[in-house]
C-alpha cells in the first residue's frame, strides 16, 4: 500500500486568489518545496518566470528564453508539487494538440473532481510558451503581468511537460482544470505551455486525492485581500480586454 501522505497529496504553497490580488512577494523558499514534491509548476519572487519542477530538480524559465537553476533559497509566492507516482502510463503514437491530450486524460482519469498530476515525455514539432517578467513595486494588476508575458515559439524539440488538472471547486485556490510547463531535454528552453503539436511521446498520470495549502508566515500573504470577490471572473474578465 501507498504512503498517501507522500504519494497522494498535491501540496501548493499560497493560493490563487493571492497571486490575482498582486501578492507577488515569494514566501516560502524553494528548498522547503522539495519536501513536498519531485514534480510540480509555480513561479518565483516578484513573478520572475515560471517554476518547472522535473525528477525532484527546479528549472527557472525566464522572460529572457533561457532556463537557469535557481538558488533553493530564492521564494516562491504561488506553487503546486507532488510526489509523482504515475498510476497509468501510455504512448501517444500519432499527433495530438493541447486539447486533444486533455480529452484523452480527461478519459483516463474518468472523474473530473479529483486533482490529477500529469507528465508527458515527448517529441514537438511545435512548442509555444511564454514566461513571466519580474514586477517591481508598486505591483501591477496580474491580468497587466499576464498580459505582458513573454512568447516562445519553439520547433522540432524533445522535452517533458508537468503540471496539474485540478477540479472545479477549488476555483480561487487553484487554476482550476489544465495548467501545464515545459522544459526541453536539454534544460535550455521551457515556461508555461499556451500550445503544441506533438508527434509522439509517453504520458503518465496520478490521481491525488489528498489537497494540502500551505500559508506561510501566519498567513501573512493573505492579509487584506476581500476573499468575498471573484478575483478570478475579475481576472478573466480585465485579461480579455472588455471595459
Amino acid at each position: 500500500m501507498k504512503d498517501q501522505r507522500t504519494t497522494d497529496t498535491v501540496t501548493q504553497v499560497s493560493i490563487l486568489n493571492a497571486l490575482l490580488a498582486s501578492r507577488f512577494d515569494g514566501c516560502l523558499p524553494c528548498r522547503k518545496l522539495l519536501e513536498y514534491g519531485d514534480l510540480g509548476i509555480g513561479t518565483f519572487d516578484r513573478m520572475e518566470g515560471e517554476m518547472i519542477m522535473v525528477d525532484g530538480s527546479i528549472y527557472q524559465a525566464k522572460a529572457d528564453g533561457r532556463v537557469y537553476t535557481p538558488d533553493l533559497d530564492n521564494r516562491t509566492p504561488f506553487a503546486t508539487v507532488c510526489h509523482f507516482h504515475p498510476e497509468q502510463t501510455w504512448a501517444l503514437g500519432e499527433p495530438v494538440d493541447l486539447p486533444a491530450l486533455e480529452k484523452v486524460i480527461d478519459e483516463k482519469v474518468g472523474n473530473p473532481n479529483v486533482f490529477c498530476a500529469v507528465r508527458v515525455n515527448g517529441f514537438f514539432s511545435r512548442m509555444r510558451t511564454h514566461a513571466l517578467q519580474m514586477q517591481s513595486k508598486p505591483y501591477p494588476p496580474t491580468a497587466d503581468v499576464v498580459r505582458a508575458c513573454v512568447q516562445f515559439e519553439l520547433k522540432d524539440v524533445s522535452g517533458t511537460i508537468v503540471g496539474f488538472r485540478c477540479p472545479p471547486y477549488v476555483k480561487g485556490i487553484n487554476d482550476t482544470g489544465y495548467h501545464l510547463h515545459f522544459l526541453s531535454d536539454d534544460k535550455t528552453l521551457g515556461g508555461h505551455i499556451r500550445e503544441f503539436v506533438m508527434d509522439r511521446g509517453t504520458c503518465a498520470i496520478s490521481i491525488c486525492g489528498n489537497h494540502l495549502v500551505i500559508v506561510p508566515e501566519e498567513g501573512a500573504a493573505l492579509a487584506g485581500i476581500d476573499m468575498s470577490r471573484d478575483l478570478v471572473d475579475e481576472f478573466h474578465y480585465a485579461l480579455s480586454g472588455e471595459r
